[in-house]
């Protein structure tokens, strides 16, 4: 179930990975050569997402960071979760609760991780979570 991983997350524990670039915004942001990862992880028995969001090589400092749903790739949405204390960082973690429909949009592949600036107010870089 969780083949690659170096670290096994336990069994009622579900991963979902991005990576994120310029070239993945829609419109895809032609100016920045700007990456990033993220790691969220959903316990099944509480609904609880965590995230662990990196990324560097922006055209400025991040101001906002976002999950972003129910769009699949190359399609827009609006913000399901707001990342806190992004503005000025490389990386940014946290926790929320996900609904069940909302876990439903996450498992179809529907949500993506999308980090801003001030040069692009509408996201600079961005990756689709894919389960793991």
């Amino acid at each position: 179930m969780n083949q690659g991983s170096t670290a096994a997350a336990p069994s009622n524990v579900q991963v979902y990975t991005a990576t994120l670039t310029a070239a993945e915004e829609v419109p895809p942001a032609t100016d920045s050569s700007g990456t990033g990862t993220a790691e969220v992880r959903v316990d099944m028995s509480t609904n609880e997402l965590t995230w662990k969001v990196s990324y560097r090589g922006l055209t400025g400092p991040a101001t906002m960071g976002h999950i972003h749903g129910p769009a699949a790739k190359g399609q827009n949405a609006g913000v399901v979760v707001p990342f806190t204390n992004v503005a000025g960082q490389s990386s940014a973690e946290g926790k929320a609760k996900l609904t069940q429909a909302q876990y439903g949009d996450l498992a179809a592949g529907l949500y993506y991780v999308n980090i801003h600036t001030a040069a692009h107010p509408g996201g600079e870089i961005r990756g689709q979570l894919m389960r793991k």
